[in-house]
Parts: structure tokens; C-alpha cells; sequence
């Protein structure tokens, strides 16, 4: 077995901030890792030489949820927070992160903190405690939703490509790259993801039968992975090419 993703569901059904009162039922956040937890002091020197410090396995996992989250639920933005957790605070995927697995947590936008590791009690008269009259039940329909539209996707793609390599043993203004067929799944063809490097989200998406293509983007000015593609069309999750010569 092998574990592809893990997706962490903590507080998901609250609209309201309780200090601020900004309300909002259609925004929900994804915090996720842009480098990896685990072996880092291995990886960092190559992480740091190609730029990837936006790309370990936690962030392709959060593109890819606000991308299927957002095809498939209507009236709701996934907000890619660029940090494991909530500042200073942790959750359940943490421990996957360090593992080395890809993982993710979903958040509610606003946090009531009365509703948070709190006693059942009314102070002053303010109710504290977690209790079903204070969730947005459609809210938090929306959200159940998008772990749906993921974990349905996920499950019917195939692995993600093998092998996938990046030529540089020429100077050139194209780009090529190559890569091997999953170890699993019915493959129909693959995406060739492509973004400037300034970009949270990826921009392109090319598809391909070949194990092979070359592209008339600069590997200066852009970021690239490749995905695989199963016949009915669920992607799986992207591979960001190694340098090959």
C-alpha cells in the first residue's frame, strides 16, 4: 500500500471570527509545507540550487486540492496558506509531514476561539464550547465536498509518472523533458504542468501520449511537473522533474 495523500479536516464548519467578526462561508484554507520535514539537511542543497523551496510534496498537494476543490464545489475559494500550520500552532498532519507524505490541513477562514478547546460553559453571558448550533452546516457541506472531489479524483488516477527527468546538458531556450510510465493505474496520456516562477498555481496544462516532449519555455523563467492522466480523465498528483543529463 502506499500512502498518496493525507488530508486533515480540523474545524471546518465555522463561519464567524469571534474577535474580529469577519464572516465567511466561502473561503476555506489550505495550510501545507513548501519544503520537506523530512531527510531536509539532505535535500537542501539541490532544493536551493533549482529554485524548488515552493515545491515539496505538501504544496503539489495543495495545488492540487484548490485546483479539484474548486472544479468541483461552486461558491467557495480554496486560499493556499503558505505555512504548515496556523502561526505557532499544529495539527494531525504534522506527523505525516515529517514522514516524508504528502499532507495538508483545511481550515475554516475566520477562527472562533470560544468554540475551541473550551470547557461547555456560559461565562458573562457568552457560551463557550464546540456545539452544533454554532456550525454553518452549508459551509461545512461545501467543505466535506471538496475532500470528496479529491479523494474521489485521487483514487481514480493513476500513480503519478516515474522517472521524470529534466535535459540540461545543452544551453538552450527550450525546455525537455521525459519520464516513465506509473507503476499502477490506466494511463491515457500525461499534463505537462508549466508556471513563472513568481506563480502560486500552475498556469498550463499540455497534454501528451508521449513519454517525452520539448517545450519552448525557458527552464529560467518557469517551473515544470508532469502528471498522470487516467482514461476517464482524474489526474494524479504532479511529479516536479530532477535534473537529468
Amino acid at each position: 500500500m502506499e500512502c498518496t495523500a493525507m488530508l486533515n479536516n480540523d474545524m471546518i464548519g465555522n463561519n464567524e471570527a469571534i474577535d474580529t467578526h469577519n464572516i465567511s462561508n466561502m473561503q476555506l484554507r489550505v495550510f501545507s509545507k513548501g519544503l520537506p520535514f523530512y531527510d531536509l539537511d539532505k535535500k537542501a542543497k539541490y532544493i536551493r540550487a533549482f529554485g524548488l523551496e515552493n515545491d515539496g510534496a505538501a504544496r503539489q498537494l495543495a495545488r492540487y486540492s484548490k485546483e479539484i476543490g474548486e472544479r468541483y464545489v461552486d461558491n467557495l475559494e480554496i486560499k493556499l496558506m503558505y505555512r504548515n500550520d496556523r502561526f505557532l500552532r499544529g495539527g494531525d498532519h504534522s506527523p505525516f509531514v515529517e514522514s516524508g507524505f504528502p499532507a495538508v490541513r483545511f481550515t475554516d477562514m475566520n477562527e472562533n476561539f470560544n468554540h475551541q478547546h473550551q470547557d461547555l460553559r456560559t461565562e458573562n453571558k457568552t457560551e463557550f464550547g464546540d456545539l452544533v448550533k454554532f456550525m454553518d452546516f452549508e459551509y461545512l457541506r461545501k467543505n466535506t465536498a471538496v475532500n470528496l472531489s479529491i479523494l474521489s479524483n485521487l483514487a481514480k488516477a493513476p500513480y503519478s509518472p516515474q522517472n521524470v527527468k529534466m535535459d540540461v546538458k545543452e544551453l538552450t531556450n527550450f525546455t525537455s523533458l521525459s519520464w516513465e510510465k506509473p507503476a499502477v493505474g490506466n494511463v491515457s496520456g500525461y499534463y505537462i504542468l508549466i508556471r513563472e516562477t513568481d506563480q502560486s498555481m500552475w498556469q498550463k496544462k499540455i497534454f501528451t501520449k508521449d513519454l517525452s516532449v520539448k517545450l519552448p519555455y525557458s527552464k529560467d523563467n518557469y517551473f515544470f511537473a508532469v502528471q498522470s492522466v487516467s482514461t476517464e480523465g482524474n489526474e494524479s498528483l504532479p511529479v516536479v522533474p530532477s535534473v537529468g543529463r
